[in-house]
């Protein structure tokens, strides 16, 4: 085994293969990672699922997105989108109106408070993706999103 991914003093045992290896080093990397966006969003007031959804719907522009469009891009499953999308509603980010055409359509799109939350978190978040990943070359990030990529594939079939 490569010196990349000690073993844990609490988990003594042995790793079976350089694929168990890699799907261990990208389970901890994703945690970590994950928890420092979580942190970093709850320093700013908002959940990172939020900042997800803001993102999301800034990109929908003026049109909006349906819960189930919305669950449907998410970056982490969540089964009680409706709640969240409740919580930003009393917090003034999102609106919800029922569709003229169809009054089962019920899009959300984003408030000018939403937008401007979004559009202030651009830099920031820049900044810390950055202090993450900034020390690796363009190169090393293409094939990292590549391989991401291929393991979706495939993961995905």
């Amino acid at each position: 085994m490569s010196p990349t991914l000690p073993q844990e003093p609490e988990q003594p045992r042995v790793l079976f293969s350089l694929e168990e290896e890699a799907a261990l080093s990208i389970y901890r990397t994703s945690q970590l990672l994950l928890d420092l966006n979580e942190a970093f969003c709850r320093e700013h007031g908002f959940t990172l699922s939020q900042y997800n959804v803001l993102r999301i719907l800034r990109g929908a522009g003026e049109a909006g997105l349906g819960r189930n469009e919305i669950r449907e891009r998410l970056v982490n499953r969540m089964p009680d989108v409706t709640r969240l999308l409740d919580r930003m509603e009393e917090a003034g980010l999102v609106r919800r109106e029922r569709s003229l055409a169809d009054r089962r359509y019920v899009p959300t799109v984003l408030t000018e408070q939403g937008l401007a939350l979004v559009n202030e978190m651009d830099g920031p978040v820049v900044a810390l993706q950055r202090s993450h990943l900034g020390h690796l070359s363009p190169g090393q990030l293409h094939s990292l999103i590549e391989i991401m990529a291929l393991i979706r594939a495939q993961v995905a079939d």
